[in-house]
Parts: C-alpha cells; structure tokens; sequence
C-alpha cells in the first residue's frame, strides 16, 4: 500500500519561507523499479491543479516559471522523503500543495509537470500567504 504524507505547510507572510516535506511508504523514491518521477503540485483557490516542481531518476528537475528560483526541490533517499523550500513566498502562491509520485514507466523531461502522468498522490498540505 502506497502512502505520501505532505507536512510543513503553514500560515506565512509575504516574503517568508517554508520547507514542505513528502514521507513515502510502501513505494521507494530512489528505485527506479517504483517510482520513475516525484513532484510537487498545488491547488489554488478557484484553479486547477498544476505541476511547481518535479525530479526524474536522473535528478532532473523541471520547474514551473512561476516559482523559478524562488522553489527548490530535493529529495533524501535515506529518508525516503521529498522536500520543497519555497522562499520569498507571494499571496499567490496561496494552495493546497500536495507531493506525487509516478509508476516506474519513464517518461520525458517535458511531461515532469503533467499530473495526468502521476499515480499516486498525497492528501496535501495547506500554505497560505498573506
């Protein structure tokens, strides 16, 4: 049984700083033979869900323009947990923002983003701005 499990979000100001995290179990973020992509996606209020940052097996991340060098993605394989230090945060970055893992079939750089191509997912954790 496959479980994410989001934590660090929180009630920040503008220009402040958090560090969510993503706890797997039942699925290994450094085997390729689980897990090929894990990513962060946020919900905000009155829109659809989109991709903010993800990683391939190779260590390639892809970004959405949006949170370019303010987001940073990363993960800890020892701990089977992935991370993302949002900084210099912005009202609109207001989201419930839940972390996502593939299946082990690969898939291009340019679909790192893509929800659709996500299998298991997280209950999310709330960031709010203001």
């Amino acid at each position: 049984h496959v479980q994410l499990v989001e934590s660090g979000g929180g009630s920040v100001q503008t220009g402040g700083s958090l560090r969510l995290s993503c706890a797997a179990s039942g699925v290994t973020y450094a085997s390729t033979h689980d897990v090929n992509c894990i990513g962060w996606f946020r919900q905000r209020p009155g829109k659809e869900r989109e991709g903010v940052a993800a990683i391939d097996s190779d260590g390639s991340t892809n970004y959405a323009d949006s949170v370019k060098g303010r987001f940073t993605i990363s993960e800890d394989n020892a701990k089977n947990t992935l991370y993302l230090q949002i900084n210099s945060l912005k009202p609109e970055d207001t989201a419930m923002y839940y972390c996502a893992a593939t299946g082990s079939t690969w898939m291009p750089w340019s679909l790192l983003l893509a929800s659709y191509k996500y299998t298991y997912w997280g209950q999310g954790t709330q960031v709010t701005v203001s």
